[in-house]
């Protein structure tokens, strides 16, 4: 893969031209050749175009900066390609108050909904609930009056 590869101290990058391979990181610094530099502070464009030729014909591909870089120095033909990220729509005041309402309306009938099943469930629990614990208290204290008897034998 051709790619830039930064280089050039902090808040002052320059750029190399690199042939690399795809699996290595931009900031390996692995590379097979360099093939030329850039220097966005100055301006100043250098590439080799003899072996970018090269090795594009051996089929090495180019990073979507630097099609677009090559496509500029008329060393390739064809289109650029948009690198920048799409920006998102912006709304308008309107629209914004009104997702805003909507996102408040959906979410009390959503809450109501899920707190209608559990009280439809509890009351299941509670009626069992009574029914045991008398028939496990009364056996519990028969049994502590039994050992307790047992204790004073």
């Amino acid at each position: 893969m051709i790619r830039l590869q930064r280089v050039g101290r902090k808040n002052v990058a320059t750029f190399r031209v690199v042939l690399t391979d795809s699996k290595n990181s931009t900031k390996s610094g692995k590379y097979l050749e360099v093939l030329g530099s850039y220097d966005p502070v100055n301006k100043v464009k250098e590439v080799d175009a003899d072996r970018v030729k090269y090795w594009i014909s051996k089929g090495a591909k180019t990073s979507e900066t630097m099609h677009n870089f090559l496509v500029t120095k008329k060393i390739i033909e064809g289109k650029k390609v948009n690198v920048l990220p799409k920006k998102a729509k912006t709304l308008k005041r309107k629209e914004l108050k009104t997702q805003a309402s909507d996102k408040k309306t959906a979410t009390p009938a959503t809450s109501a909904v899920a707190q209608s099943a559990p009280a439809t469930e509890a009351p299941k629990a509670e009626t069992k609930a009574p029914e045991s614990t008398p028939v496990a208290t009364e056996l519990k204290t028969e049994e502590k009056v039994t050992s307790a008897e047992t204790a004073k034998n």
